[in-house]
């Protein structure tokens, strides 16, 4: 790293520190966040061609977590559409790309070692053909079944055995139980220097009337079963600098840092 670029970063740390403590900055992103999700903002943005259901500023922390950890397995409860799994297959292949050209050697994805893992419950038949038929499908592998369904869990951590360095992300059912379960099951299979990222954090922030078919809300939803798992999990801590960095996500409190 050049002095430059050093100071820059140096300079952005201290700017990201300060935003993150500004509460009329904090409070009017909440507002925003609120009024947005009545339009169902999250829902309007694609990645290369399959809508990914997530806000620009998290896809935008994912590649950069990506590009810092250099996972070799990424885990992703819950598919949709699949442009998440697009959105990490894609990261994947651009780390290779870039290795290949570093090493001066000939990347062939039909044997790329770099995989994405996607786990859902009901993977409809339009959004199987329409994933399997993407150009970053050779990178993905998709589980159908419950993600805490023992079976379904034994499946995940044969996959993860053979991979050194993994990256979790859970975004499935949004009850505390579920999330809870699923941090059981999976973080620990998050390496260390690496993070198990948990969505939708935010439901514990807005208002109860905006959930009036679902079953969570505030106090039942990812972010209480974050704060639970950590009360006895020290391997992980919450990443605040991307929630000061982003304001606008819709996983506070969800970035967690394995640090042991």
């Amino acid at each position: 790293m050049n002095q430059q670029y050093e100071n820059f970063k140096n300079e952005c740390d201290f700017e990201i520190k300060k935003q993150g403590s500004n509460q009329e900055v904090l409070q009017l992103t909440q507002e925003w966040v609120n009024k947005a999700n009545q339009l169902k903002y999250s829902y309007h943005f694609e990645w290369m061609d399959r809508p990914i259901i997530q806000y620009p500023q998290d896809m935008v922390a994912m590649q950069e977590l990506i590009w810092k950890v250099k996972p070799d397995l990424i885990i992703e409860t819950g598919i949709a559409h699949g442009g998440s799994l697009i959105m990490s297959a894609s990261m994947l292949a651009l780390l290779e790309l870039c290795e290949a050209i570093e090493t001066g050697t000939v990347m062939d994805p039909k044997t790329a070692k770099r995989k994405v893992l996607g786990l859902d419950i009901d993977i409809r038949q339009h959004n199987r053909e329409a994933i399997e038929a993407h150009p970053m499908s050779s990178r993905i592998q998709m589980i159908q079944g419950s993600s805490i369904a023992p079976e379904v869990i034994e499946q995940v951590k044969a996959v993860a055995k053979n991979h050194q360095r993994v990256l979790v992300c859970l975004d499935s059912n949004h009850t505390h139980d579920h999330v809870l379960a699923e941090l059981e099951a999976y973080a620990p299979l998050t390496s260390v220097g690496s993070y198990c990222v948990v969505f939708d954090t935010i439901i514990e922030d807005m208002p109860k009337e905006m959930f009036p078919d679902r079953p969570w809300g505030p106090g039942d939803n990812p972010k209480t079963a974050v704060w639970e798992y950590l009360k006895t999990h020290p391997e992980f801590e919450i990443d605040k600098s991307i929630d000061h960095k982003l304001l606008i996500s819709v996983a506070p409190d969800g970035f967690l840092h394995r640090k042991i």
